[in-house]
């Protein structure tokens, strides 16, 4: 056998790469640790399993803002139809941080929108926007907007009377807006609501869809993904 022997500045250069290797490992442990911790003090969420909040048929899970305005919504054809000047309908169940997969079919000169965390009445400004009649209004307050808080960039055309569809991620103060697979407001963050602010901590709302405004507007392929407690 045959033994090989290091000089003692050998051994002393071989013993500091191995410092040297080990101090690197440990700062990458601790990069990735400090990574995940920020990811949870952000809120990154893990996503539950997809619920359809409309089967096609009913409007079993929802309610009206006013019940005497009831009638206006209507079932056709598997979709949920407001022909306008009616009430607004929301969910039964509430929701807080959320993934929401929406298609709509807006009528020439009409106004809807989705309302997020049941945001109407006097915080009515958390609106993702649906419109066919405000071309001369403010780009926040056409499709694809949060309603006079944000603008979407790039605005894509309007297109009355054709199914278009939102992806939209809200979590917390942060949302998401795709629409037709495009990126319309990407990651912004809300700002402050008329007095009232958006946080982690805040109670969960409903979902609305407006049918409140003028024109017919449907709806369907409505699927909440939430996020898991």
């Amino acid at each position: 056998m045959v033994r090989i022997r290091f000089s003692p500045d050998v051994r002393c250069r071989v013993g500091d790469a191995i410092v040297k290797r080990r101090a690197l490992l440990l700062s990458l442990l601790i990069v990735s640790i400090s990574v995940s911790t920020l990811n949870a003090q952000e809120g990154t969420p893990e996503w539950g399993k997809p619920i359809t909040l409309f089967n096609g048929r009913d409007i079993t899970g929802w309610r009206f803002s006013d019940p005497s305005g009831a009638r206006s919504w209507k079932v056709e054809e598997g979709t949920l139809v407001s022909p306008g000047r009616g009430a607004n309908i929301m969910t039964i169940s509430k929701f807080d941080d959320f993934k929401l997969h929406v298609e709509f079919n807006c009528a020439p000169k009409s106004n809807s929108g989705v309302y997020l965390r049941g945001r109407y009445a006097d915080l009515k400004w958390l609106e993702v926007q649906i419109e066919t009649d405000s071309e001369e209004e403010p780009p926040s307050h056409h499709t694809g907007a949060v309603y006079g808080l944000l603008a979407p960039s790039p605005e894509l055309p309007r297109r009355s009377g054709e199914w278009q569809s939102f992806d939209i991620t809200l979590v917390g103060r942060t949302i998401t807006v795709v629409q037709n697979g495009q990126t319309v407001i990407d990651h912004q963050e809300i700002p402050g609501i008329k007095g009232a602010a958006l946080d982690r901590h805040e109670v969960p709302g409903p979902l609305y869809l407006q049918g409140g405004e003028d024109g017919r507007v449907a709806f369907r392929n409505i699927v909440i993904t939430p996020a898991q407690k």
